[in-house]
């Protein structure tokens, strides 16, 4: 019979898809069959599914600590951020509707079924599914028609593991906040906690720990200390994305307001000779940036029109006088050309907008998503890359005659007549080691890095070490059921 248990989070940002990834893993060393799931996330960084859908990057990443490829069963809910107010719903994999947030609440009820039938067929022949949750059970006025926490632990009648974060403080009132204000039924789900991102010596938490356990009758599986390799595996959350100094070849990347699919950055940032530079809002283009790397959006259009508010349009002209070089990618290849036309209203009002004007190519937005996980081919240099593709509409214009790129033998990205202004729909092409070495090289820049992907999965291996050392995962398996 197939076990469950849920892991749900005192706070938002408690490290639970980390948590969830280790675990699983450590899991799967002791000879179990594992399967991660989610039942609602909230990000804008997706990955494609081998079943040609998309789900939370976080699910694809504890997907591969269980050595399987993911797919939209173990994410049948995903919001994407589009405005404040507003995101679009996927559902099992599939664009299902844009909502703002108050009709979205409203739907959750008829979402449930459709949740419910992923998980038990994610179920079928595991051995353990591990579920994660979303931001925290604390929050009571979210508990009607909840299917995110406590609302799914009902429903598929789950226990649940209590994660507290105590590095930001406050953990014991964390957890036994939580306890507090959770109804008898929900409170009585909870069978064991523990405490998370504790740097030092974890043994110094004992009281504390005790303290937890005496006022809130949970059993304690341990206190986790700070896992420092944590930036080597892809983030999730935009709040992750940070600079990183390496060398002097440095990359801008401006931070749009609806940022998606920035796993394009994780090669680059664990490249020692490259420093990232992520650019604030309020902040100017760097003079000495290299490259400007324009990333992937969620709502093109609302982020050009940022990108302008910023001023940063003048700052990358002034970058490209300097000589400096230019690479879009997804929504930023769009932003860099001549126009974007959206006709049918897909990002807002009906219209035309302007854009960036440094590759001549106009882009259409459709209703229809483009998703594919693809095999490619740099031109230039023969390398080989694999990598994804998840956008809205299409590009074309004469600097596509100029295509860099063959994907699944089609011709693929443009470029200036320069050859310094890039743009490419395809994510994921820097984790292929021969592309980055060229890439950068042809720039002035140089890669040191080997076995990008080799790096990922000997992260994962560490990770579930460092939870076998200090949790109790005799008792969460025992507490599974």
């Amino acid at each position: 019979m197939t076990k469950a248990i849920m892991i749900q989070g005192a706070g938002s940002n408690v490290g639970k898809s980390l948590l969830v990834a280790g675990i699983a893993r450590a899991c799967v060393a002791r000879g179990l069959n594992v399967a991660p799931f989610k039942p609602q996330n909230m990000s804008n960084n997706a990955a494609v599914t081998v079943d040609g859908g998309e789900i939370g990057r976080a699910q694809a990443l504890q997907a591969r600590a269980c050595g399987l490829d993911p797919v939209v069963d173990m994410n049948p809910v995903l919001l994407k951020p589009e405005t404040d107010t507003g995101a679009q719903v996927i559902v099992q994999g599939q664009r299902f509707a844009t909502m703002k947030a108050r009709d979205y609440g409203k739907a959750k009820a008829d979402l449930m079924p459709r949740v419910l039938e992923s998980f038990h067929r994610l179920k079928k022949g595991r051995d353990l599914v591990i579920v994660e949750g979303a931001g925290s059970p604390a929050e009571i006025n979210l508990r009607a028609g909840d299917i995110a926490n406590m609302g799914f632990a009902e429903a598929a009648d789950l226990p649940v593991l209590l994660a507290g974060d105590i590095d930001r403080g406050g953990v014991i009132a964390q957890l036994v906040g939580t306890h507090a204000v959770l109804p008898a039924d929900d409170r009585n789900r909870i069978k064991a906690f523990l405490v998370n991102k504790f740097r030092g010596d974890p043994t110094l938490f004992a009281d504390g720990a005790s303290e937890i356990a005496a006022r809130t009758g949970w059993h304690d599986l341990g206190t986790l200390p700070w896992f420092s390799d944590a930036w080597r595996l892809p983030a999730e959350d935009v709040m992750d994305i940070a600079s990183r100094a390496g060398g002097a070849f440095k990359i801008a990347v401006p931070r749009l307001n609806r940022i998606a699919n920035f796993d394009d950055l994780d090669p680059l940032v664990n490249e020692p000779d490259v420093t990232v530079e992520i650019i604030e809002p309020g902040r100017a283009l760097p003079g000495d940036a290299h490259l400007v790397l324009i990333p992937g959006s969620k709502s093109t259009i609302a982020d050009l029109a940022d990108f302008r508010a910023q001023g940063w349009d003048v700052d990358l002209a002034a970058h490209l006088r300097r000589g400096g070089h230019v690479l879009g990618i997804c929504g930023g290849y769009q932003m860099l050309g001549q126009e974007i036309i959206d006709q049918d209203g897909i990002e807002g009002t009906p219209g035309r907008v302007m854009g960036l004007g440094h590759l001549n190519i106009t882009t259409y937005l459709e209703p229809k998503k483009t998703l594919a996980m693809t095999q490619a081919i740099h031109l230039a240099s023969g390398k080989r890359l694999s990598g994804y593709e998840i956008h809205l509409g299409q590009s074309t214009g004469p600097d596509t005659s100029r295509a860099w790129l063959s994907v699944d033998g089609r011709p693929e990205g443009a470029a200036s007549a320069d050859g310094r202004v890039l743009g490419c729909y395809l994510h994921g092409l820097f984790s292929a080691d021969g592309f980055r070495q060229v890439y950068l090289e042809q720039l002035g820049g140089q890669a040191g890095v080997t076995g990008f992907e080799a790096r990922i999965d000997d992260t994962l291996e560490a990770l579930a070490q460092h939870v076998e050392n200090h949790l109790d995962l005799d008792r969460f398996l025992d507490l599974a059921q």
